[in-house]
This record gives structure tokens, sequence and C-alpha cells, in this order.
């Protein structure tokens, strides 16, 4: 299953792993119920780059967390989940009224699909602790100063021109450190437009190694290029094999410091059924995954279980498809557990299921 990536300094020693965003308080209504029903709501913590750490950490690997939360009882809880899962959350920020005009930590509120309803997110997370918080008063050199990886997403600089700068700052200091960056686009049409978010991942691109999740954008912001056609609206959601592998090659074209581009291909049965496949370009040659076929208990964070599946598998240098299996497998297992992140600390469970006949022809 091991294989050389070119991608990781010193791949025979453990990588570091550092992660920056928002964690924030999930509250779903028990019992698939729709938020108007609700007398009671079950509360936990999640977030994309905070699941990601989660998830790295139950498989072992070194990895820390950055955000600023409120030094309340709150976002001490948000922390407190986040170690009881073996996350450092040594740099994490504990902000004071002092520091940020708000005392908050964001929320979202969580609507559980079922059947052929599908799950609904409503976003309570503006003017929180994370948005207000002057990054100016962080030493970037330093907060990355030692770690390997550096993994960031299109979620945080939607929240403000404070996080956008964070971010492509990170991103610059990151390439500065000689750190392997991987990006994960995860685009919230709550919180931007398509055409910002086109906009600000294409400033990110030339700092990224790892490109993970573009399927809502448009290939990059140039309107004097006309020669991609209809890319221009957009890349397909469930592309063929022949699709994916030219919009592969026009990123790696115009990006190549591009080393390694992922997404993975969601068939909505119903609420409640699922199917997903992967795709991948690394190392000159794109790669499609098994079809995994499975019941939803709960969908959230399943791309942010790929994006940690496909980190580590890198990490530990699988082949490519064992790399772009285990991610999809990841995703897979994530949905059959409660809450945001994937917990399962076993990657002997996520390995055992790529092996399973999980191929299905509808």
């Amino acid at each position: 299953m091991e294989h050389f990536n070119p991608l990781l300094r010193g791949a025979s020693s453990p990588q570091k792993f550092i992660t920056i965003g928002e964690i924030m308080l999930r509250l779903t209504p028990p019992d698939y119920e729709k938020i108007r029903m609700a007398t009671s709501f079950q509360a936990s913590y999640g977030g994309s780059e905070a699941n990601i750490a989660l998830a790295l950490a139950n498989l072992g690997i070194d990895s820390t967390f950055f955000s600023v939360v409120p030094n309340n009882s709150v976002g001490k809880s948000a922390v407190r989940m986040l170690r009881s899962n073996d996350v450092h959350c040594t740099p994490m920020i504990l902000s004071t009224p002092e520091e940020t005009p708000t005392h908050r930590l964001g929320t979202y509120y969580l609507e559980t699909g079922y059947g052929i309803r599908p799950s609904k997110v409503t976003y309570d997370r503006m003017h929180s602790a994370f948005v207000e918080y002057d990054y100016g008063r962080v030493d970037l050199d330093a907060l990355l100063e030692g770690f390997d990886w550096l993994h960031l997403s299109g979620i945080t600089p939607a929240l403000g021109p404070g996080c956008a700068k964070l971010t492509l700052d990170c991103l610059k200091t990151a390439k500065a450190h000689g750190l392997t960056v991987s990006f994960d686009g995860n685009f919230r049409s709550a919180l931007w437009t398509w055409e910002e978010a086109r906009d600000f991942c294409t400033q990110c691109l030339p700092y990224v190694d790892v490109l993970l999740g573009i399927e809502p954008y448009h290939l990059w912001r140039d309107e004097a290029d006309h020669s991609k056609g209809d890319w221009k609206d957009g890349v397909p959601l469930q592309p063929s094999y022949e699709q994916q592998e030219e919009i592969f090659q026009a990123f790696v074209d115009r990006y190549p410091n591009l080393k390694c581009i992922a997404r993975h291909v969601r068939y909505a049965h119903s609420g409640s059924e699922n199917s997903l496949k992967a795709f991948m370009w690394y190392d000159g040659h794109t790669f499609e995954s098994r079809l995994f076929t499975f019941t939803i208990l709960d969908r959230v964070g399943g791309g942010d279980a790929f994006a940690s599946g496909l980190i580590y598998a890198m990490m530990h240098q699988y082949k490519p498809m064992d790399m772009l299996n285990f991610a999809v497998a990841s995703s897979a297992i994530k949905h059959t557990i409660h809450g945001d992140g994937n917990i399962t600390d076993d990657a002997d469970t996520i390995r055992s299921l790529m092996n399973m006949n999980y191929d299905i022809k509808r």
C-alpha cells in the first residue's frame, strides 16, 4: 500500500499537521424534527477545519487546531471537546471582551434530513469572537513553525475581510516555511456568492499543493479567456471520467504548483441513502475511486472526512488508488456517526471498508 509521496518532507518521520478555522456550537433537534417542532436541542461542536483536525488526531496524526473562542464556558467547552479527541489546542486564543467587540461562539442549527426530505443548516455566526478578532496580533511565523502540513478552507475567508486576510497571509507564510498546503474550496452559498468565492479561490491557488472541493467553482477569474466554454459556469457536479480529467489538466496547466487535486462526487438516492465516489489527479494521472453506497445517520462533515482521509493516506504514503479509496471510505463511514467529526480511531476499520464490495450499478 505504501508509495513514495513527493509532497512530504522527511516522510519517514511523523508529520505535524495544523489547521485554522472557526469551531461552532451545533444545535440539532432530536428525532429528525424540524426546528419549528423542537422543544429541545442536542448540543455538539464542529466546523470544517476542526472536523479535519479531530479526524486526523483520532487516527494518530499529531494534529493541532488554531482558532479564537470566547473566554467563557461555551468557548472552553469547545476546546475541551477537541482536547478529549487528542487535538492539540495550545495556540488557541480565549478572547476577552476587550479583544473582540462581541463575545460569542458561532452557532449553527441542523435539521437532519430523512427519506425524501434533505437536511438543512441555519447559520448564526455573524460577529463571533473568531470573526471579530484582530489577527494582526498573531505572529504567523511563530504559529506555523515546526509544522509540516497546513490545511485551510474557503469557509474561513467567507466570514469577513479579516478572516480573508488571515487565510492569504497563512498561505504565504506556510509556503515560505516549506509546508505542504491543502485547501478545500468548501463553497457555502449562505456566506458569500459564487463569484466572490471564485475570485478568492483564484488568489489562493498559487500557494496550494493539494486542492480539494473544486466542484462549485468556476476554474478561475479570467474574463479574457473564453476557451473553456461552459466551464465558466462551473465545474460539473457529476462529471464523467473524461470531463474530470480535462478539468484537472486545465488546473495543472494553469497552476503547475498543484501536486494533487481531488474531489468527491455524491449521488443522492434519498435523504437517507447516498453513494459516493471520487476523482483525483496525482503524479500526472487521473484516478477514479470505487463507488460506495450507504445509509445516512448524519451527513454533516462527510466532505471533511474525505479530506482528512486523503491527508492521512498521503502522509502514510499510500499508493494513489489506495489514497483515493481510503478517502472515500473515510467519508462513507463518517455518515454513520453522529456529530460533525469522524471519530474513527482505527485506520484498519476504514481500510476494511475499502476492501468490501460496495460497488453498485444504478
